[in-house]
C-alpha cells in the first residue's frame, strides 16, 4: 500500500464556514500537509480573522475588488488557489459542491465534499472507521455528515465484532449552529415525516450489508444531537464485551451520568475543559450508563458535537486520496487534535 505520492498535501479551502474553518485549522496542524488558502465570498469578521493566519482568495474579480475596499488583502480568486493546490475541501453551502466539481475536473484537482452532497456525485463516500479503503488514491471523494459520521464510529466496532443485523436509530438534530441566528425552530419541536429519514439511506454508502431504520426530529438547541441507538446483533454479547469494543476506539468516549454529565450542556462544558481549538469535541460521547443489553439487542445513546466530529474524517480523507495507511492516518490526525480515547 502506499504511503505517499508527494511530500507534504496542498490543501485549498472552498468556503470557510462552521465545517471549513475547523478543517483548515487541522490541515494547518499537520505534519504532512498545509493550507495553501481559504475562498471566503464576504469581507466579514469572519475573513479579517481568518487573513491573520490564511491567504485569502475569492470566488472572482469583482469580489476580490470588494474585499481589498474593506481593506482586506487578497492573494487572488479560486482559480489562482486551485492552480496552486493539490487537492480542494469543499465548504460551500449545501449543493454547491455538485456544481464547483466542474471547476475541479478542470484543473484537475482532487476534491472532498462534505455531507450535504449527493453521494452519487463522487466516487465514495468516506467515514474513516467503516470503509476508509474504499476512498485509496480516489480523486473525488464525500465525508459523510455528522450524523451518519457518529452512526458509522459507533456501530462500525459492534459490526466488526459481533455483527450487526439491524441499526435502529432516533436522532434528535439541533435546530442550527449556535453562530446562526436566522434558523430554528425556537419554541417548537419538529419530526421529520420521512421514513426511514435520509441518514439511513446515507450510512449505507459507508457500511454495507446491514438493514437501518432512521426517525429525526429537529429540537430548539445548537450544542449537539442526540441519538438513541438500538442494534439488533448477530450474537449475543455481555455488557462488558460491549463497553469493551466501544472503549477501543480512540473517537468514541463514554461519559458518566453519576458524575454529572448529564446532558449535552455538560457534555459541551467537558469539552471546553480540554481547552480545544474551539472547545470542540470531536469524539462522539456516549452514555456509559445508557448501555443496556436484551439477549442479541444493544440499547444506548450518544451525544454528537455537530460542529467539529467531521473534522478528523476530512483529514483521513485526504490522506486516503494520496494513498495513506489507515491506521498510520488515524494515529497521526488524533496525536495533532489531542484525540486520547480516555473514559470519563
Amino acid at each position: 500500500m502506499q504511503h505517499y505520492l508527494i511530500p507534504m498535501i496542498g490543501v485549498a479551502i472552498n468556503g470557510y464556514g462552521t465545517i471549513g474553518r475547523r478543517v483548515a485549522y487541522g490541515v494547518s496542524i499537520q505534519d504532512d500537509m498545509y493550507v495553501t488558502g481559504i475562498v471566503k465570498n464576504s469581507p466579514d469578521y469572519v475573513t479579517k480573522l481568518a487573513s491573520r493566519d490564511f491567504n485569502i482568495y475569492t470566488p472572482d474579480m469583482d469580489k476580490k475588488r470588494e474585499f481589498e475596499a474593506h481593506g482586506i488583502r487578497v492573494k487572488g480568486t479560486l482559480d489562482d488557489l486551485l492552480s496552486e493546490s493539490d487537492i480542494v475541501v469543499d465548504g460551500t453551502p449545501e449543493g454547491n459542491g455538485e456544481k464547483n466539481l466542474k471547476l475541479y475536473r478542470q484543473y484537475g484537482i482532487k476534491a472532498v465534499l462534505e455531507g450535504g452532497e449527493k453521494s452519487t456525485v463522487v466516487e465514495s463516500s468516506f467515514n474513516s472507521y467503516s470503509n476508509y479503503s474504499s476512498s485509496l488514491n480516489k480523486n473525488y471523494v464525500r465525508v459523510v455528515s455528522c450524523n451518519t459520521t457518529a452512526l458509522a464510529r459507533s456501530v462500525s466496532p459492534l459490526k466488526e465484532k459481533f455483527g450487526v443485523q439491524e441499526v435502529n436509530a432516533t436522532i434528535m438534530r439541533r435546530a442550527t449552529d449556535p453562530n446562526d441566528n436566522k434558523k430554528g425552530p425556537i419554541n417548537a419541536i419538529e419530526p421529520s415525516m420521512s421514513y426511514p429519514s435520509h441518514h439511513a439511506e446515507d450510512l449505507k454508502t459507508v457500511m454495507d450489508g446491514i438493514n437501518v431504520e432512521t426517525s429525526a426530529v429537529k429540537v430548539p438547541t445548537t450544542l449537539m444531537h442526540v441519538h438513541v441507538i438500538n442494534l439488533e446483533l448477530k450474537s449475543e454479547p455481555g455488557i462488558d464485551e460491549v463497553i469493551s469494543e466501544l472503549s477501543k476506539k480512540r473517537r468514541l468516549i463514554l461519559i458518566n451520568d453519576k458524575e454529572g454529565v448529564n446532558s449535552t450542556a455538560q457534555v459541551m462544558d467537558y469539552a471546553r475543559e480540554l481547552s480545544r481549538n474551539r472547545s470542540d469535541l470531536y469524539e462522539i460521547a456516549i452514555w456509559k450508563g445508557s448501555i443496556n443489553i436484551y439477549k442479541n439487542k444493544v440499547h444506548y445513546i450518544q451525544a454528537v458535537h455537530q460542529e467539529s466530529d467531521v473534522i478528523p474524517e476530512n483529514i483521513d480523507a485526504i490522506r486516503a486520496m494520496f494513498g495513506m495507511d489507515p491506521d498510520l492516518s488515524r494515529d497521526k490526525t488524533d496525536a495533532s487534535l489531542g484525540i486520547k480515547g480516555v473514559e470519563y
